[in-house]
């Protein structure tokens, strides 16, 4: 089974429960590469069912001041690429095997090579790639290359989008797209926007492909409101900020059951 179909097939899964999947992010080699190994588990065991895998990068344009945070101390630590990857491995060797997304930006996939790093992502386990900087019409190279190894390209939309970008991106789009709950980086916030809604439905004319909701989520409830609206709940910052405290894999475990209850609620209230 190839990574998009890994993807395709969970979200099915989840959709035939009444169920949005649960997507939490976190920044590898934070707090540290041995956290990073106890930290993605705990929140397997939590109940997420697809991960967006950070790549620390310097110039993290997407990322609110908390992952920009953690991504530059796992960069100080001396988090590389090929370390990104190679803890990929150990993960999947651990059992982990819900679909891997990796997070991100074109810089470090030109210098590592564009067709290299897809391959080498492919046989760390993988699945799809969301590269916020890099726009569909300059994303020739590594569609072709996602598409020869069975990888997702996912890109993102924002409220903003226009008519004309929401429909590109769902020709080009593979596996699911990203949506931007609002304008501006990532971060947990009080509330949700009062037009996610009619961002959901504007997107969802155009595409059948699973839609997932990402920025300002961290709490249990509004992954619930997120759940009833897409199909897929992101987040990063909340989680990122309980790796970043005192015993961190149990922060970040009860933090990360919370949000799986409220992303999984549908079925209970269907």
């Amino acid at each position: 089974m190839t990574g998009l179909e890994r993807i395709q097939a969970q979200f099915a899964r989840l959709k035939a429960a009444g169920q949005a999947a649960f997507m939490p992010y976190h920044a590898m080699g934070y707090p540290s590469r041995a956290a990073t190994l106890q930290i993605i588990p705990a929140l397997a065991q939590a109940g997420a069912d697809l991960f967006e895998i950070g790549i620390p990068h310097s110039d993290p344009l997407a990322d609110g001041p908390t992952v920009q945070t953690a991504t530059y101390t796992a960069l100080t630590q001396g988090t590389t690429v090929a370390d990104c990857l190679a803890m990929c491995r150990e993960l999947r060797g651990q059992g982990v095997d819900q679909p891997f997304c990796a997070m991100t930006y074109y810089n470090p996939l030109h210098r590592y090579g564009v067709e290299r790093f897809v391959e080498d992502a492919n046989a760390a386990g993988i699945d799809g790639l969301i590269v916020p900087d890099l726009p569909p019409e300059e994303a020739g190279e590594l569609i072709q290359a996602c598409r020869r190894t069975g990888l997702a390209t996912v890109f993102l939309l924002a409220p903003t989008s226009t008519e004309a970008r929401i429909r590109l991106v769902a020709q080009q789009a593979t596996g699911f797209i990203y949506l931007v709950s609002v304008a501006g980086t990532t971060g947990a916030r009080s509330e949700l926007p009062l037009d996610l809604a009619a961002f959901v439905q504007r997107v969802r004319r155009h595409t059948s492909l699973p839609l997932a909701v990402g920025f300002g989520i961290g709490t249990g409830a509004q992954a619930a409101a997120v759940a009833k609206l897409a199909d897929g709940v992101i987040v990063g910052s909340a989680l990122v900020k309980a790796a970043g405290g005192e015993n961190p894999v149990e922060a970040v475990a009860a933090l990360a059951a919370e949000l799986a209850a409220g992303a999984h609620r549908l079925a209970q209230t269907a």
